[in-house]
């Protein structure tokens, strides 16, 4: 006999950067729809309207403490596409260098501050692995953080040496940086980066990077988790957890992913299910009829952003965006599928919606693929040969900048008149992520993969829930503009 569905709604959520509201109708123990809101209205959109070009560079990394650099890379993509800017080596390297760090140190945040608390949860204390768990991921006091946490500060020093200040630095330009590095910092960074290492090798994955990098398919991942102790590193106790809780069942989401692409090093493109395609920016459109702005359906080079906080139709200040009509899934787990990594496409082709388990696996997989390059890049940079050309001339028109931030693709839409910022749009990868309906009704990606979540009885903030909207990572204050 089928219940009554029952409304509940969950929010505000802790360990999420910015505000989030999601209610769930709650049908025979589990949700059978959910609609998220992002309840925070930033207005970064109307702030830059009317200023000189240059004030992007300044304004869009506010967007953001956490993804400061992102925003930056976009912004100054954005003006380089106008003006036609090249970049000498030095400037690439160094803008690989300084983005990685970020997204490095980010899904590293990620996982030990954001998801792995939920872990040492007192309702699985039932669990074998439970006082491991809880001595390894509680929040506050768990040993994961009290390591890695130090461990990720001096990481961060790589700031520092590449772009003066983190975060919003300013040496991020349309023509490369305005930061050189001389012989000695080339060493300084090798050495920060080395420490960093270690502790990735020693505490998180208990192996070396190289080892998690050529995982090649699900059995090598189920071969390396049981090859030693359940307690041996944080990723081994993460896959045993992730086992017993059945995290591949959950949180299945559109099964197509794109990516705009990242260093040279991860290729762009769209998975649609079976088939690779290119990815197309121009397709890419924002959808206004759930959110609580004026307007339909437009390219986000010529939309507006106009609030109507009194929308009937409304539920979310996000816009819905949409790859030629469809609904996508960014982040980590879109990257390494787009990019081919044997692991990711094994774990999708079994499960074409990905899960919290592959949204795991792909982050740290990814991180341990990124150390090793930015390795490579250090030692690439040649100290005497020049870090920027700056554009002699933006002229008017429109830019985009594509960038991917951890937390998936990230796109800034520039248009100047006179030299000052006429048109300025922005699509986080958060916006993707937690958008609204579209005019179609068709879910987004969260608001998909929280359908069929399970919800125990007497639940307020289900946990299976809570495992679902923080394995997309998400960052609400980027998602709205």
């Amino acid at each position: 006999m089928t219940q009554n569905p029952t409304r509940l709604i969950v929010g505000p959520f802790n360990r999420v950067e910015g505000d989030l509201e999601v209610t769930l109708d709650i049908q025979d123990g589990a949700v059978a729809e959910a609609r998220v809101n992002a309840p925070l209205y930033r207005g970064f959109e109307q702030i830059l309207l009317g200023r000189p070009a240059a004030d992007c560079l300044v304004i869009a990394p506010r967007i953001c403490g956490i993804c400061s650099v992102s925003q930056s890379v976009a912004a100054a993509r954005a003006l380089a596409d106008l003006g036609q800017a090249s970049m000498p080596d030095n400037g690439s390297l160094a803008t690989n260098l300084i983005l990685a760090c970020e997204n490095a140190a980010d899904h590293l945040t990620h996982f030990m501050l954001f998801f792995a608390p939920d872990l040492a949860r007192s309702c699985y204390s039932e669990h074998p692995w439970f006082q491991t768990a809880r001595r390894r991921f509680a929040a506050g006091d768990g040993e994961c953080a009290r390591t890695l946490l130090p461990a990720r500060a001096r990481f961060l020093h790589l700031m520092g040496l590449l772009a003066g200040k983190w975060p919003h630095s300013l040496a991020l330009q349309p023509g490369g940086v305005t930061k050189g590095i001389d012989p000695g910092e080339k060493i300084r960074l090798l050495s920060i980066l080395a420490e960093f290492r270690e502790a990735l090798e020693t505490h998180l994955f208990a192996d070396s990077l190289e080892s998690i990098a050529a995982l090649n398919g699900i059995a090598a991942l189920e071969a390396w988790a049981d090859a030693a102790p359940f307690d041996r590193g944080d990723f081994r106790l993460f896959l045993h957890i992730a086992r017993h809780l059945n995290f591949t069942g959950l949180g299945s989401g559109p099964g197509r992913f794109i990516s705009s692409g990242s260093f040279g090093l991860f290729a762009p493109g769209v998975w649609d299910r079976d088939a690779l395609t290119v990815f197309d920016p121009t397709q890419v459109t924002e959808d206004h009829a759930h959110s609580w702005m004026e307007g339909t359906t437009a390219s986000p080079s010529a939309g507006k952003t106009i609030p109507s906080p009194d929308k009937p139709e409304g539920y979310s200040w996000c816009k819905a965006p949409r790859l030629a009509g469809q609904v996508a899934e960014v982040g980590a787990l879109a990257r390494q599928m787009v990019d081919g990594h044997p692991l990711i496409r094994d774990l999708i082709k079994t499960r074409p919606g990905g899960s919290v388990q592959d949204r795991v696996v792909a982050r740290l997989l990814e991180l341990a693929r990124l150390i090793p390059a930015m390795e490579t890049w250090i030692r690439a940079i040649r100290p005497a040969e020049p870090f920027c050309f700056p554009p002699t001339d933006l002229g008017d028109g429109p830019g985009t900048g594509l960038v991917e931030a951890a937390r998936g693709t990230l796109g800034h839409w520039i248009g100047l008149d006179g030299g000052r910022i006429a048109h300025y749009q922005i699509i986080a990868p958060t916006t993707w992520n937690f958008s609204p309906r579209d005019a179609q009704g068709n879910p987004g990606a969260l608001e998909m993969a929280l359908a069929g979540t399970p919800v125990l009885p007497g639940e307020t903030t289900p946990v299976a829930v809570q495992h679902v909207v923080r394995s997309f990572d998400p960052c609400m204050v980027c998602t709205v503009h």
